[in-house]
């Protein structure tokens, strides 16, 4: 059996490659990348794959059984467009199930929902392909946090608009894993999962980066309105906005969902003590 996986010049996209290569269960792997030469290193045949070029998909599809199609980053408006790029191609090159990297998140009522509502509409494009699937809804990166952690240390405390609201965060590792085991199962067919580890609610996910970083940090609520403009002072109006529409599905609870990791990856998420436990050994 031939996989392709698509967007692996991103970092998503290379964890789920190197996770089916290390599975070592007999398949060929395929990159696809927007930028080829971008995506060099992984071991593997990498061919192009601009989401816009549905021609260029076609081809560079040729010989695939199995296709894990990443989720764009473009705008909604766009995205949608060219995720069906990525499944006509699939279907016209021979390509017999498709397995899609979607999102959790509020489908309604903040500025992340017109991406939830983008991805919902992928989701319901691939079910409606006549090809095999899977879906996979993606909790959020726990690896921001971890890589801020100089941010918060200076400021001395985490402070976003999240308030009590717990949120299923993973990490691109696990998702990686379960990715490669929903690519390679059968039994997987014909089934959504959410795809995150224990939720945490920001005070607890505070903690954690104080024992893994020996800081002593505290968490502090603040408003949607004070913490958009706190991030679009940072990241600019269109990813800030972005920033802070997640955070207040998280206030919502739009990101406390159940959990399928475990029947997806046929083992359960890694803990967060283990996760954090890590980084500190790895400071020592």
């Amino acid at each position: 059996m031939t996989i392709a996986v698509t967007a692996v010049s991103g970092q998503l996209g290379a964890a789920i490659a190197k996770a089916l290569i290390a599975m070592n269960m007999g398949e060929t792997i395929v990159g696809l990348a927007r930028s080829p030469d971008k995506a060099q290193g992984l071991g593997i045949e990498i061919r192009p794959g601009d989401y816009d070029h549905a021609e260029q998909l076609r081809a560079s599809l040729a010989g695939a059984d199995t296709l894990l199609l990443v989720s764009g980053m473009a705008a909604p408006e766009n995205r949608i467009q060219q995720h069906r790029n990525v499944i006509n191609a699939a279907r016209a090159a021979g390509v017999k199930k498709i397995v899609y990297t979607s999102v959790q998140g509020a489908e309604e009522g903040t500025a992340f929902s017109s991406i939830i509502q983008s991805n919902r509409q992928t989701e319901a494009d691939i079910r409606d392909s006549g090809l095999n699937w899977v879906v996979g809804r993606n909790g959020i990166y726990i690896e921001p946090d971890v890589e801020y952690i100089d941010n918060y240390r200076k400021a001395g405390e985490v402070a976003n608009c999240a308030g009590e609201g717990r949120c299923g965060y993973t990490t691109r590792c696990e998702l990686a894993f379960a990715y490669a085991r929903m690519l390679t199962g059968e039994e997987h067919d014909g089934h959504t999962y959410n795809l995150h580890g224990t939720p945490l609610t920001q005070a607890a996910l505070t903690d954690h980066l104080n024992r893994a970083f020996g800081t002593e940090l505290t968490y502090r609520p603040i408003s949607h309105a004070e913490f958009k403009a706190d991030r679009i002072a940072e990241l600019g109006e269109f990813i800030g906005t972005i920033i802070a529409g997640i955070y207040q599905g998280i206030h919502a609870g739009a990101l406390d969902n159940p959990n399928d990791f475990e029947v997806a990856a046929g083992r359960p998420h890694q803990s967060w003590d283990d996760y954090f436990g890590s980084i500190q050994l790895g400071l020592k």
